[in-house]
């Protein structure tokens, strides 16, 4: 099922009425660099909870064999709605045009479109593409793959504001772009707020939340460094206080989660799309206390 179709479809409720009664879920993973059983392992056990998709990762013009190969199995083997994404500031047009058909003949619908990181070495950079929005058009142009975009509640960490970085929001969205997935966030209100502006700037395509459980003192420290991210001080003096304690860490995590998905629900958002990080437990343990 195409992006499109999953979010434009509401549940059935009292005589034949349309109403919104829960968000659409998904999951992000990435390809491994060994032991993909193990990958597949903690998405049998996610399977329970029939995601509508789930979205395969891949670094700037890194995609190759091993990740084609974990795309395959979770597709034919496992049996799951897949999104890779792509990026274009590394790779050619013409590498480019040859994944969108390989992953079209292996029956893929859906596509995230993604810029990608600039490198440090520039001589890696191909300038076929420099923006997300010129990808967008090009996958358009030459596919019939639903696309989705990234979208920066707090602003991406290159643009000034999150007013400046909607300006280019709406470019992707005007290139053919049919859902927004949000890099992850802490505050609830910023979504809020970010979802108001997108509207008012006259973007209507679905907005799907995205949601890291916590897991470490680390993983925090890294996404705060690499990204925009407010980190809400009750939030970060826990994190401080069970920062060598694994167990309880993760288990505030999911707490935490928690509360931000009920609060996302109650506002009935299009979709809550939970970065994995490749484990099941927490996702499972958030999904078992909010469905």
């Amino acid at each position: 099922m195409k992006l499109c179709e999953i979010y434009s479809e509401k549940d059935i409720k009292n005589n034949g009425i349309y109403k919104w009664v829960k968000p659409k879920i998904s999951f992000e993973v990435f390809p491994p660099q060994s032991e993909p059983e193990k990958l597949y392992e903690e998405l049998s056990k996610l399977k329970k909870y029939s995601p509508e998709f789930i979205s395969l990762t891949c670094r700037a013009g890194e995609h190759n064999q091993e990740s084609n190969i974990v795309l395959e199995h979770l597709k034919n083997d496992m049996g799951f709605n897949v999104m890779p994404h792509l990026t274009c500031v590394c790779t050619s047009k013409t590498k480019i045009f040859d994944y969108l058909k390989y992953i079209q003949n292996l029956g893929v619908k859906n596509i995230l479109a993604l810029r990608g990181d600039i490198p440090e070495n520039k001589e890696d950079m191909c300038h076929d593409f420099h923006y997300a929005n010129e990808l967008v058009d090009f996958i358009r142009k030459n596919t019939d793959l639903s696309i989705g975009v990234a979208g920066y509640p707090e602003g991406h960490i290159e643009s000034p504001d999150v007013y400046a970085d909607i300006e280019n929001l709406k470019k992707k969205v005007d290139a053919g772009a049919q859902a927004i997935f949000t890099q992850l966030f802490f505050n609830n209100d910023k979504f809020f707020s970010y979802i108001q502006l997108v509207r008012d700037a006259g973007i209507n395509i679905p907005i799907i939340a995205g949601i890291m459980p916590i897991l470490s003192h680390k993983q925090i420290s890294k996404m705060v460094n690499l990204a925009r991210i407010e980190i809400p001080k009750t939030l970060a003096d826990k994190i401080e206080k069970y920062k060598d304690d694994f167990k309880s860490l993760r288990e505030m995590g999911i707490d935490f989660a928690c509360y931000q998905c009920n609060q996302l629900i109650d506002a009935e958002v299009a979709g809550l799309h939970f970065y994995t990080l490749n484990k099941s437990y927490s996702v499972s343990q958030i999904l078992e206390n909010i469905l």
